[in-house]
């Protein structure tokens, strides 16, 4: 059986701390609530305060990480476009700057596998230079779990 595992990252205008990330900030212990108590949610990337805020992936300070495990694309459709999270999703051009490349990606993942951030990244690299394939896809272009040994789709 296979979970679906997703990274998104966020290039944000403001470092940590910044008063012009407070409104960002005030809604994110909301935002990871409605999360956890979504159908289909498994699993989500934190450290001690409760969120990913201080965990750096990359070198640059302003870009933020959200890593999270679904039982499926449609229940994480679901939390992203049919939740709380919408509204602040349609406010991310007042903290982050908009990107180029992807700044999202999926991939299917054992069920009980808690992905690395370095997996994760892999992932996005991969998004980037092939685009959507059955090892990292996005919403538009999903790709379904692998078929078990036994040849059953999960």
């Amino acid at each position: 059986m296979y979970q679906l595992a997703q990274l998104n990252i966020a290039k944000f205008k403001y470092a940590p701390g910044d008063p012009g990330l407070q409104g960002f900030m005030d809604a994110l212990d909301g935002i990871n609530e409605i999360a956890d108590q979504s159908p289909g949610f498994v699993w989500r990337l934190e450290d001690e305060s409760g969120n990913a805020t201080g965990i750096r992936a990359f070198d640059d300070p302003h870009t933020l990480v959200n890593m999270s495990v679904w039982e499926d694309v449609d229940s994480l459709q679901q939390f992203v476009y049919k939740s709380g999270h919408m509204p602040v999703m349609r406010r991310r051009a007042e903290w982050a700057n908009r990107m180029e490349t992807p700044y999202q990606v999926m991939w299917w993942v054992p069920a009980g596998h808690e992905p690395t951030l370095q997996e994760a990244i892999d992932k996005l690299d991969s998004l980037t230079s092939h685009g959507p394939t059955e090892e990292a896809f996005n919403f538009r272009t999903p790709f379904p779990p692998p078929a078990n040994p036994t040849g059953e789709d999960s």
